[in-house]
């Protein structure tokens, strides 16, 4: 698992630089390993600082939420581990997956401005309603509080084709970008909006960004089915970070974890 630069990333760490983000440093990318977010892991436990960052091309085994595995093509997407060192309480854990989602959709958004880039609870990013990019944000703990975070970003980049099984599931921001997306501004835009949301959000709670949130509620207003077979329509994210849902009996009901799927 020896480390390289892919040449569209050479320049990362120089806008990273340009813009005064810590996040993002020290860099290490690999051609192949089996998870960044395993990578990020060891690294934690062994005293890497906040803001280091792990990214390949290849995983071997990546996963998403649930366990689920994801799958990319070599070189094509954006498959990266950052370490937070952020202490705050277990129950923002959930607020932190939001807010990594919202930095997520905001950078995307800015690649591809004519499209309608959102954040499908509980930390998908999605355009017109297939996915674009995953999250999957893991914790370690110290004396009951966190300690640090392990943040997963899957984000598809220049991907153009899907397997049969996903095409009407997922897509990629070349299919949207006016040009050929920068995989290096990608990752500096979501590096800009978690170093200045992230902080704020473990101290405060989801109020600093609740208002950029429901603005871009992929869930919001639509009917929606849950994971346990529940049916309503999706009100919103509370305070919380928890979706509510106005059942068909007319109950609202707070979802914390799990998944909830659009009824077309």
């Amino acid at each position: 698992m020896a480390a390289f630069m892919p040449p569209d990333l050479t320049n990362l760490p120089a806008l990273l630089r340009q813009r005064s983000i810590s996040l993002g440093t020290p860099l290490t990318v690999f051609e192949e390993t089996t998870s960044t977010n395993d990578e990020a892991k060891r690294a934690a436990k062994n005293g890497a600082p906040h803001g280091a960052t792990w990214m390949s091309e290849v995983q071997t085994a990546g996963r998403g939420r649930q366990g689920r595995q994801w799958v990319s093509p070599p070189g094509e997407n954006i498959l990266l581990s950052m370490l937070a060192r952020i202490a705050c309480p277990p129950r923002r854990l959930p607020l932190l997956s939001l807010v990594v989602g919202l930095a997520a959709r905001d950078a995307v958004a800015r690649a591809t401005p004519q499209a309608d880039v959102r954040v499908k609870w509980p930390n998908d990013v999605v355009i017109d309603g297939r996915k674009v990019c995953g999250i999957l944000v893991e914790a370690q703990f110290a004396a009951s509080q966190v300690e640090a975070l392990i943040i997963g970003v899957g984000m598809n980049v220049h991907t153009r084709a899907f397997p049969e099984e996903i095409q009407a599931l997922a897509t990629s921001v070349a299919l949207h970008a006016p040009e050929p997306p920068s995989r290096a501004t990608l990752v500096v835009d979501l590096f800009e909006a978690l170093e200045r949301d992230l902080p704020l959000v473990a101290a405060r709670g989801l109020t600093p960004v609740h208002a950029r949130l429901d603005a871009v509620d992929a869930l919001r207003g639509h009917r929606v089915r849950s994971d346990q077979n529940v049916t309503g329509i999706a009100e919103g994210i509370d305070d919380e970070g928890r979706l509510m849902v106005r059942r068909d009996d007319g109950f609202l009901e707070r979802f914390v974890a799990g998944e909830v799927h659009l009824l077309r």
